[in-house]
């Protein structure tokens, strides 16, 4: 069991909503992101809609190689628009919203793949489907993640001096010591 020394003086809590600046460089990744997952999810289910399949159909009925239905379109088009507003929104908020619906894609896929074959998997599931569900939540995890942890953060980074406050930017190196040599014999 490991222990933590706690700090002495105030304990504070740590928001790191607050430390990244509006216009700092890792939120055009998390809002590329967001946007590249959402536009992939909003095209699934448009075209899911466009193909008149009915609402709970477990007929297997396909889109772009997915198996669909109306409930799973509807679905995706709204996980895709909420992906544009983080998308719009940027910074922290499209970083927290892309790690959060990647885990839930991932729980997605585990659930809908226990429902394989039952019948209960009213959303019309197949392998093909599960598989897309882990790609896209790891794809998300990958975009929200980004910058945000690491053992190896770089020190001007906003999270990585959220966690280390009253530490300076770099950390200064350590001064070569000199040490004397001995005088030669004159022998």
């Amino acid at each position: 069991m490991a222990t933590h020394a706690l700090r002495s003086g105030s304990r504070r809590r740590i928001r790191l909503d607050e430390h990244l600046p509006v216009d700092h460089r890792l939120s055009k990744v998390y809002r590329f992101g967001a946007g590249l997952m959402g536009l992939a999810l909003l095209a699934f289910g448009i075209l899911g809609l466009t193909n008149n399949i009915g609402f709970f159909d477990t007929g297997g009925d396909s889109v772009v190689g997915l198996n669909t239905n109306g409930a799973l379109s509807v679905l995706s088009i709204c996980v895709g628009a909420l992906l544009f507003v983080g998308m719009v929104i940027g910074g922290n908020f499209a970083s927290t919203l892309n790690m959060v619906l990647g885990v839930l894609f991932i729980f997605s896929g585990f659930l809908n793949m226990a429902l394989l074959e039952t019948d209960y998997n009213f959303l019309a599931f197949e392998i093909q489907n599960v598989m897309f569900s882990f790609v896209v939540g790891v794809v998300l995890m990958f975009f929200g993640m980004y910058g945000r942890v690491g053992s190896a953060l770089p020190h001007d980074n906003p999270y990585w001096k959220a966690r280390h406050p009253g530490q300076t930017d770099s950390p200064q190196p350590a001064q070569p010591t000199q040490t004397a040599l001995p005088p030669k014999d004159a022998g």
